[in-house]
């Protein structure tokens, strides 16, 4: 089951699962206001802290900035980025990520390979440089390695990682990550079908089926899709959907949608924490700060 702890957990050696934090969780563009507390205003970033493991994170969107508080400077920096795609609210907290300012850290990012354009590697570093950021990438005394993927498996020493293509707009990846028989699953930004039906990639259910948390894409509601349905993003009703179909047990509402404020997100999430009780999938909104634990 998925067990909030609702801090950011120092270490998961309890039991024998894993614990996953959510440090960014709006889509698009980071906001903030009265009216925008209760889950968050960064952009898209999740940590894995896996036994054994270096750290992993889902994303280097503006949520980096404060995993990197969280991971302190008394520690050296050596972890991984699953990189979903290159779009600026998941890719502009790398240079505001203090632990990369050390001599000796290392990150090694997994990002999708640009077909036909530039590489991962040269998407970074004309992002990070002058005049967009006073500092070029090259400079930072951190190590930053780039490694461009597609429909992959690999390994991080005993943790397993499936990476496949799904729709968005732009080469996109989603991930599941496998430790010990638990496994979470990230699509943060998925295409629904543009005719409003609810049919998926076989990618996306692959990295779905049978998870025990998915964290998914719910951008938009139907009135909203129905104007921006080339924009890349999918329903709440949608993410439901796809986590009941794969026989997820868990979903975690993500990339909430700048404009939604608090009273706006509890309405909308309420509703389909309802829709997934009636499929048998536990739903919840994903929050800034909130640890989830994955165990029996």
């Amino acid at each position: 089951m998925v067990g909030e702890i609702g801090e950011m957990a120092t270490h998961s050696d309890a039991g024998g699962g894993f614990d996953v934090t959510f440090f960014g969780v709006r889509g698009s563009t980071p906001c903030h206001g009265a009216n925008i507390v209760r889950y968050g205003g960064n952009t898209s970033c999740v940590s894995l802290d896996i036994p054994g493991a270096p750290p992993i994170l889902f994303d280097l969107g503006t949520g980096l900035r404060y995993f990197g508080h969280e991971f302190g400077h008394d520690r050296l920096f050596k972890g991984v980025c699953l990189l979903t795609h290159m779009h600026w609210d998941h890719i502009q907290g790398l240079p505001f990520f203090t632990p990369i300012l050390r001599a000796g850290a290392e990150l090694d990012v997994y990002a999708p390979k640009q077909i036909g354009g530039e590489g991962a590697q040269e998407v970074f570093e004309r992002s990070i440089r002058p005049p967009l950021f006073p500092i070029p990438l090259a400079d930072l005394p951190a190590e930053v390695r780039f490694h461009e993927i597609l429909d992959d498996e690999f390994a991080i020493g005993d943790v397993e990682v499936m990476a496949r293509v799904i729709p968005h707009a732009g080469t996109t990846l989603g991930f599941r990550v496998t430790w010990n028989g638990y496994s979470v699953a990230y699509l943060s930004d998925h295409q629904m079908p543009v005719d409003g039906t609810f049919v998926a990639s076989t990618g996306a259910i692959d990295l779905c089926r049978g998870a025990d948390l998915v964290i998914h894409d719910s951008q938009y509601t139907p009135a909203e899709f129905a104007e921006r349905r080339t924009w890349g993003h999918c329903t709440l009703e949608f993410a439901v959907w796809i986590a009941a179909e794969a026989g997820a047990r868990n979903l975690a509402l993500f990339h909430h949608d700048p404009t939604h404020h608090d009273d706006v997100l509890d309405l909308l999430t309420n509703a389909a924490t309802e829709c997934g009780a009636s499929l048998g999938v536990e739903v919840f909104p994903a929050r800034e700060g909130m640890t989830v634990r994955l165990d029996d």
